[in-house]
């Protein structure tokens, strides 16, 4: 049987601490699932990307990368469910079998962990500047970004408009409060 994990995140964008995150995930399981959360939202200050463009950032990024064998992982975008409990019930419908969960968001780990699921706490590698927080902040204020994100991610964001976007409704969530 081969071992299954998931890792779920917004990826608003994937940046170079995701990618540190998958490849620790491939050490540890056969196979893994990327979860793409909140895969209903975009256009917002958090959520600027869609899922369909957060797919290209992440596999193209995944593609790219001599050290991961992208075969062994699956891209699955998931919407939200407002009933926190069964947000983890939801995802099991959405996903195949999974034995581990890859996480460092607290609530994650703790929903799974009352489920009984083992949960690995990942590595925050240079959380500091890699944030999507962070490297959307940094696109709305003319700074150097495409340095925190793989070179297919910078790309897919410029292709998309993605720095005019997050631009556009940083002033426009500004402006409407």
């Amino acid at each position: 049987m081969i071992s299954r994990g998931i890792f779920v995140g917004r990826f608003q964008p994937f940046h170079l601490g995701h990618l540190v995150t998958v490849k620790y995930a491939l050490e540890k399981v056969d196979e893994l699932v990327i979860v793409i959360g909140s895969a209903q939202i975009s256009h917002e200050t958090r959520n600027p990307f869609t899922a369909g463009e957060r797919i290209q950032m992440i596999k193209g990024s995944l593609d790219a990368d001599a050290e991961i064998d992208s075969k062994r992982i699956l891209i699955i975008p998931v919407h939200d469910v407002n009933t926190h409990y069964l947000w983890t019930y939801q995802l099991d419908m959405m996903v195949p079998s999974y034995q581990t969960v890859f996480s460092n968001d607290f609530f994650t780990r703790a929903l799974y962990k009352e489920r009984g699921i083992k949960v690995i706490q990942t590595i925050l590698y240079k959380r500091k500047e890699l944030s999507g927080t962070e490297i959307r902040c940094r696109m709305a204020l003319d700074k150097v970004w495409n340095n925190l994100v793989p070179f297919q991610t910078a790309r897919v964001i410029e292709d998309i408009g993605g720095t005019i976007r997050v631009k556009a409704i940083r002033r426009y969530s500004k402006s409407s409060h």
